[in-house]
């Protein structure tokens, strides 16, 4: 048997209630919420954060690691090899870009499902478009992760791929040229004449290499670039609404790349043992998967749930969202613009950089962050292994809010961060209202972009809320 052995998704904290973009440029007002990537965010971060969310169940036998994405952060640089750092991941495994076009995503998890070893497919994507137009509106941001292959007694397949189809044409319904920040798209009309043809012979060729009847589907996606043509081929099927996955239009809007796998997520959330999912999605022609639920996948489920997510956490006012975005430049602090980050440091130092690996001395246990040779404790030279401090929780010691730095989301928030067990460092507190954070609250680490300078990305890890705690007897930092 082989199939999905773990998934995990990402859906930003943020989130852009739709009427705010017809109150600052007129027109009608959209209902419902898109979610939004931080300032500090992109495809790289989003999968990160997804894929850290099945680190604990990769198999030891992991091959592969492929990354999907229309938004890629660099061009010519794999960008999963981010990914594979800041995971820890083994140098055997390979890390891999299968990006440029949504379609990508479900043809990375083809793949996947098609080698004889255990491979972690990644995808992530930030849509946007012109502001005011259809896909900025109905856009949204956010990633997934998929560990597909053989399934094992420890790792057992708890969603089996049973068939698939595939329809592919050449026609020019969504397109975006290298440097283009936004898509272009042809008449609406022409998207449902040209894509349904297709879906029709995917959905028959996977049904038929399932041996599974039409009316034996409990759980039916059905996701693409064209919502139009989505909804018309669900019309024409006469899918029942207790068996449609919400496409999270309303709440999330459609994530890209992402999409597919998000949707994917959302029905193992709930599909009980048994239950037939099948997976359509539009792109440039049309592909679908059909899995079989299994009874590990109960014990299995990811955490937290896209239901659970969905919700997210702060509004972001749509000034702000067209300043992270690129849209709208505004005048910064007047301080000192970041400097680009030197290749050579960031290769020395990759373990620290991009996992977040610190050391501990062997002979006092005394832990540190940055890594150290030097025990400040007991001054033991070189008595050093290392250890990842990325998945330990920590407690804020003291913070301060600093209204001068540079940032594209004043103020910043830097505290002193106590991790459980020891190790203390000082970072980025994001993701947060500057009111809410307190000494004594509790953290967690995040990997993101500190900013970027000369076209190069700096990476690194900040800290987010787990939790307003009680604050503590002590001075805030000054």
């Amino acid at each position: 048997m082989s199939g999905i052995l773990s998934y995990g998704t990402y859906l930003p904290h943020y989130r852009l209630n739709r009427s705010s973009i017809a109150a600052a440029l007129g027109g009608p007002p959209a209902k419902g919420t898109r979610a939004v990537a931080s300032y500090d965010e992109d495809s790289t971060s989003m999968g990160v954060a997804a894929a850290r969310r099945v680190l604990e169940t990769l198999p030891d036998d992991l091959a592969d690691l492929y990354f999907a994405t229309s938004t890629p952060a660099y061009l010519d640089k794999t960008n999963a090899t981010a990914i594979h750092a800041a995971l820890g991941l083994p140098a055997e495994v390979g890390a891999y870009d299968m990006g440029g076009a949504v379609r990508s995503a479900v043809g990375v998890l083809r793949a996947a499902l098609s080698s004889t070893r255990s491979t972690l497919s990644v995808a992530a994507d930030i849509r946007t478009g012109l502001p005011g137009g259809e896909d900025e509106r109905e856009g949204g941001d956010g990633a997934s992760a998929f560990v597909v292959g053989p399934g094992s007694d420890s790792h057992p397949v708890i969603a089996e791929y049973v068939a698939g189809g595939s329809a592919t044409g050449e026609f020019l319904e969504r397109w975006r040229v290298p440097g283009d920040s936004y898509s272009h798209r042809w008449e609406e009309r022409f998207g449902v004449h040209a894509l349904l043809p297709h879906v029709g012979k995917a959905v028959a060729a996977a049904l038929a290499g399932a041996g599974v009847a039409p009316d034996a589907v409990q759980h039916l996606i059905v996701t693409g670039t064209h919502s139009r043509a989505a909804k018309t081929f669900a019309r024409m099927v006469q899918a029942k609404p207790e068996i449609l996955t919400d496409n999270l239009s309303a709440t999330v809007g459609n994530t890209g790349a992402a999409h597919p796998g998000l949707l994917l997520a959302s029905a193992l959330d709930v599909a009980e043992p048994g239950a037939v999912i099948a997976l359509v999605v539009l792109a440039d022609g049309a592909d679908v998967l059909i899995f079989r639920a299994t009874d590990a996948l109960p014990a299995h489920r990811a955490s937290p749930s896209v239901a659970e997510q969905v919700p997210g956490g702060r509004e972001v006012a749509y000034p702000d969202f067209l300043t992270w975005r690129g849209m709208l430049e505004r005048q910064g602090p007047r301080r000192p613009d970041p400097q680009q980050p030197a290749a050579p440091p960031s290769l020395r130092t990759e373990a620290w950089k991009f996992g977040f690996t610190g050391s501990r001395c062997r002979d006092c246990d005394t832990r540190h962050l940055p890594p150290q040779r030097v025990c400040a404790k007991c001054g033991s030279v070189d008595h050093m292994e290392p250890m990842r401090f990325a998945d330990t929780p920590g407690t804020i010691a003291t913070f301060t809010v600093d209204r001068l730095a540079y940032s594209l989301s004043p103020p910043v928030v830097a505290a002193v961060v106590d991790f459980d067990g020891g190790g203390r460092y000082r970072c980025e507190i994001t993701d947060v209202d500057p009111a809410a954070v307190a000494i004594g609250s509790r953290v967690e680490m995040t990997f993101r972009r500190l900013f970027e300078a000369g076209g190069v990305h700096n990476y690194f890890w900040k800290a987010k809320l787990l939790g307003t705690a009680a604050p503590a007897a002590a001075k805030q930092g000054a």
